[in-house]
């Protein structure tokens, strides 16, 4: 088992399950990460939790779950080391998630923009982040090939 320090550790955060493809791309980069040999850690709200929970019944994509502002409390009180974190952005609370969570790891946070406001979204990242965006709201699989392009399993 790796050392503490050794350990790699990702943040998968999900706001408001509004647009239809977060669900299924968060169980997907939850199964990439986890088969690259991170610890995953999906935050979300209670809603986005339930609709993980219910689309992976027998736990075979998610690791770990976590509230999301009580995650957000560890990471300020530095009681949860994290290599990266990947932020699920349709809305302005999507942004001010990736901007805390860069805040508080300073470590690199992928910002993985969709909806019909992807662009506008987009333009509005004023802080150190990677982008991945598409306008993608019931077909996820656009915003799938980018997230395989960029490949941050293998980071």
């Amino acid at each position: 088992m790796p050392e503490e320090r050794d350990r790699k550790v990702t943040i998968l955060v999900m706001g408001c399950p509004k647009v239809p493809v977060q669900t299924s791309l968060v169980l997907y980069l939850a199964h990439r990460m986890k088969n690259a040999g991170y610890q995953t850690i999906i935050a979300g709200t209670p809603a986005a939790r339930q609709l993980i929970r219910v689309a992976d019944p027998d736990g075979h994509y998610i690791m770990e779950m976590k509230d999301l502002d009580a995650t957000i409390a560890a990471l300020a009180e530095e009681k949860l080391p994290v290599t990266n974190s990947f932020v699920f952005v349709h809305n302005d609370a999507g942004i001010s998630y990736a901007a805390t969570m860069q805040s508080l790891t300073n470590k690199p946070v992928t910002a993985i923009i969709f909806g019909e406001e992807a662009e506008q979204v987009t333009s509005e990242i004023t802080f150190p982040c990677s982008i991945i965006a598409d306008p993608a709201i019931h077909n996820p699989m656009p915003l799938k090939r980018k997230i395989e392009e960029a490949a941050p399993w293998d980071a």
